[in-house]
């Protein structure tokens, strides 16, 4: 495999990956926003824009790791590496929209009486 072809193939796992990512998230993630936002419009929005940055960050980690093997190196470590990149940045992002989201959650107050 040349580098190029191996540059592709781990950017092309990294957003396959993080595409099942937002995949799984997309409709728990805006039935919470719906709650949040109160209007369907504002829900719509900001899920797609939390959708563009679980897919746009990992794609950035992959794009700026180029796997630089030596002659006889298995491509799979190069791959390996770029996705390993990639996951990293999905997990920043996941972690980033978790925290944020998690700010705005209203907390119920545990004044609750038991009867």
């Amino acid at each position: 495999m040349t580098d190029a072809t191996i540059f592709l193939t781990g950017t092309t796992v990294s957003l396959t990956i993080a595409s099942f990512v937002v995949a799984y998230l997309r409709r728990p993630l805006d039935s919470v926003l719906a709650d949040l936002c109160g209007t369907a419009e504002r829900a719509r929005f900001w899920t797609a824009f939390s959708c563009v940055s679980l897919l746009l960050l990992p794609l950035i980690f992959a794009l700026d790791a180029r796997p630089e093997l030596g002659k006889g190196a298995p491509a799979a470590f190069g791959i390996g590496g770029q996705v390993k990149s990639a996951l990293i940045g999905l997990g920043l992002a996941l972690v980033f929209l978790g925290i944020v989201l998690g700010y705005f959650i209203p907390r119920r107050q545990a004044t609750e009486s038991a009867p």
